[in-house]
């Protein structure tokens, strides 16, 4: 429990430093830098509990439920298409960039490509498992240094871009608790039975199955919520990089630095694709295509007013479309590299 205090402490420190110092979401982003300097420097047990974690991306998923424009589904067959567009430009050049790094740095190119892919780390370990892949651990370090960097940079790009919103004075209501429970209690059914962000997704699709099929008035959102969120999010990213990590060759290091800087360079071009296609602001356009956690990048299109519908379809549209279609397809080149491997042999 101290473990747990300490980390909870730390965070908040962060946040409200953050917070005075006007840095883009500070109650996420200084607890993830608080507390990943920290594990660095403190030799003591620092622990945060994955519930926590779920009940931030629960009530992330709640507030998008609420907030989702349902208009949007009128325009699915176009969205289909660039969602679709997209993600086949950010996986290519994510196959590319695993290419270049796997020559530089020497690892297997399988290792470089699940490095590379953006899609979930625990999806992505536990396919890697399944192909009997042994260098796990550089694999977790890629996935890793490239949500730290994604979400430490990312803010700043589209700060810029920041559209004002009124500060609301709402309070917590009954309603919006239950709303988080019940989505809570339905996300936890969901992940038994393994749907992928199961604590994002499920609480989304509730709250809009609600909206669309009852009279149920959606509350309003208090300010402090989603700072609650940030929190229990952040303290999380901010113990995922181990300082063992830092022990891999240096151009394993570099290496991982690097393919997260080109994928974000993609992820700028992409943009001005979507920007050109669609007419959606630069901000909208970039978190959208953004190569980090889903949650994390919807949560910072709420935290800056950008479209955190638009955000929502395309982020877990990538995420289905890795798991649903690019992985069977990586399943099978794996297969076919290892026989023909044998058959040399």
């Amino acid at each position: 429990m101290f473990a747990i205090m300490k980390v909870l402490i730390i965070a908040c420190i962060g946040g409200a430093l953050f917070a005075q110092l006007h840095i883009p979401i500070p109650w996420m982003l200084g607890p993830i830098v608080f507390v990943m300097l920290t594990q660095f420097i403190y030799k003591g047990a620092l622990k945060w509990p994955a519930p926590f974690l779920n009940i931030g991306v629960v009530i992330v998923g709640t507030v998008i439920g609420i907030q989702f424009d349902t208009s949007l589904f009128n325009q699915m067959g176009s969205l289909l298409l660039y969602m679709v567009l997209v993600n086949v430009i950010l996986i290519g050049g994510a196959l590319l960039i695993a290419q270049c790094t796997s020559k530089w740095t020497g690892l297997p190119m399988k290792v470089a490509i699940l490095g590379a892919i953006p899609g979930g780390l625990s999806q992505t370990v536990a396919f890697a498992l399944e192909e009997k892949i042994t260098d796990i651990s550089t694999i977790t370090y890629f996935q890793i240094i490239r949500l730290l960097l994604v979400v430490m940079i990312v803010p700043f790009i589209v700060s810029g871009e920041a559209i004002s919103k009124p500060v609301t004075d709402a309070s917590m209501s009954f309603t919006l608790v239950a709303l988080i429970a019940l989505s809570w209690c339905v996300s936890y059914v969901t992940n038994r039975v393994h749907l992928p962000v199961a604590f994002f997704i499920t609480p989304i699709m509730f709250v809009l199955t609600l909206q669309l099929t009852t009279p149920i008035a959606m509350p309003a959102i208090p300010e402090y919520t989603m700072v609650v969120a940030q929190v229990l999010i952040g303290a999380h990213i901010g113990l995922m990089l181990k300082p063992h990590m830092l022990k891999f060759p240096k151009r394993v290091l570099v290496g991982g630095v690097m393919s997260a800087l080109a994928l974000i360079l993609l992820t700028i071009g992409s943009s001005y694709l979507m920007m050109g296609l669609m007419g959606t602001s630069f901000v909208s356009s970039f978190l959208s295509a953004a190569p980090g956690g889903l949650d994390q990048m919807v949560l910072l299109a709420e935290a800056i007013h950008a479209d955190v519908s638009l955000v929502s379809m395309f982020q877990t549209f990538r995420l289905l479309f890795i798991f649903l279609c690019i992985m069977p397809i990586l399943k099978i080149a794996f297969r076919r590299k290892s026989l023909a491997l044998q058959e040399n042999t």
